[in-house]
């Protein structure tokens, strides 16, 4: 797969969650034809990989994300190795550096794709995480201890081949 596509992948995982999220959907054919309408190729083969790696689950009311479960409680339908991945891939293909400041994670992007980002994060669950807030091209991470995010970010330098920079 070339580096585009997997962009590709990533927008459109992210276009289904929102859609999802915003709006009642009951079919797969219903979420093709939406997803078609905002200019996603898919074919249904692909649509229901797509579901199944972002842990979407079909419920009496429509599709439902892992996070709109009554309580917050957070259900686990993705695999751990394919959410892990998923966050790999996107940290691979947008991250250009990471950055701490005391318990946050900075982390630049180029324009537009701090989102795709920022929704791999919130998707693999992090136990230290407290929360994402992604804008065009930065995301801040807040994590519960400055040595959580430390490790993060030594975590994200390491993916995309950034050593840590010496401060003095």
């Amino acid at each position: 797969m070339n580096k585009h596509a997997h962009g590709d992948v990533l927008r459109r995982q992210d276009e289904i969650l929102r859609i999802v999220r915003e709006q009642s959907v009951h079919s797969q054919d219903e979420l093709l034809a939406l997803l078609r309408r905002r200019r996603f190729r898919v074919t249904q083969p692909t649509l229901s990989r797509d579901l199944r790696e972002l842990g979407v689950a079909k419920s009496p009311n429509g599709y439902i994300t892992r996070d709109a479960f009554a309580g917050g409680a957070v259900v686990a339908f993705a695999p751990r190795d394919v959410v892990e991945t998923r966050l790999e891939q996107a940290v691979a293909e947008y991250v250009t550096g990471a950055d701490t400041a005391g318990n946050l994670v900075v982390i630049r992007t180029p324009a537009a794709s701090a989102q795709p980002v920022a929704s791999a994060i919130d998707g693999a669950s992090i136990d230290s995480v407290l929360g994402t807030i992604g804008g065009d091209d930065t995301i801040f991470v807040a994590f519960r201890t400055p040595a959580a995010a430390s490790v993060f970010a030594e975590r994200l330098r390491r993916i995309i081949g950034i050593r840590r920079r010496n401060v003095r």
